[in-house]
């Protein structure tokens, strides 16, 4: 049984709704263009592209930190072929790794020892955020984030105020496959098309996949079937379907705090007086 969304795109039509919706939003932002962290993954890949079709300065960053090097080799390809087909883009190369490495440094010596894993992960998406806010201020543009919908809806698989820290989500009411099915038609290259997805986040080969438990299909299935009002006891137990529907409400559940609104302690008026 092969687990999967039965949601069917329209791919060319979806292209050209976001495209359009974007150039609406940012006519009425007050701001010039675009700014977008290209990594070499299909998600960035397509929002960098829908950005530049529309037609506004469209600045794309590439910002290694220890990149694996065909991972830092398909950005430089895709931001190569951007530049070359819109007139509207430009590329700045900001080489973040001597900044994570002297953050690592400083952490390491203020704890008294070794400071890693999650937290320096995390740590590099947050330098790139950076980085892209400060590239935005310069350039009157909004951050276009890269999220798709089951990584900000569904099992919440991004850095909170790191990849999640944008302007606005082009692209975050599509699936992973949907995504892939986009990029096909804005002529996004095969070798980001074929590359295992990875959050490039550890300085390894290991893909989101391997992180999750589950593949992209899968979560979008458990998405779909959770919104139906299913649960894993829906399903025999110990099969794949049980299994993947566990992984999916177990990272939905560890990673609310990152799709819910801020919580805000509001004061009764108890406890305020008028002057």
């Amino acid at each position: 049984m092969k687990l999967a969304s039965s949601r069917i795109i329209d791919a060319s039509a979806a292209a050209q709704f976001i495209q359009e919706w974007m150039e609406r939003y940012i006519s009425t932002s007050g701001l010039e263009g675009w700014v977008v962290g290209v990594s070499g993954g299909i998600d960035s890949a397509v929002t960098s592209t829908l950005a530049a079709r529309t037609g506004r300065p469209t600045t794309v960053l590439r910002m290694p930190i220890h990149q694996a090097s065909d991972q830092d080799q398909r950005g430089a390809d895709h931001i190569a072929w951007l530049a070359s087909g819109f007139d509207n883009v430009s590329v700045l190369n900001v080489d973040l790794t001597p900044s994570f490495d002297g953050l690592s440094e400083a952490l390491a010596q203020a704890s008294g020892g070794p400071f890693g894993g999650l937290s320096l992960a995390n740590a590099r998406a947050r330098l790139r955020m950076t980085t892209l806010y400060a590239v935005a201020a310069e350039r009157r543009a909004l951050v276009a984030g890269t999220g798709n919908k089951v990584e900000d809806f569904g099992v919440g698989f991004y850095t909170k105020y790191g990849d999640g820290g944008v302007d606005l989500s082009p692209i975050a009411d599509l699936l992973k496959n949907e995504v892939y099915a986009v990029g096909r038609v804005l002529g996004v290259g095969e070798a980001i098309l074929n590359a295992a997805p990875t959050d490039g986040l550890w300085g390894d080969d290991r893909t989101d996949e391997d992180q999750l438990g589950a593949t992209y299909d899968e979560l979008e299935w458990a998405m779909e079937q959770t919104a139906s009002g299913r649960s894993a006891a829906d399903f025999e137990s110990g099969t794949r379907p049980a299994v993947v529907m566990g992984i999916y409400l177990r990272h939905h559940r560890a990673n609310r705090h990152k799709m819910d609104p801020i919580p805000v302690c509001s004061l009764p008026a108890g406890l305020f007086t008028t002057s």
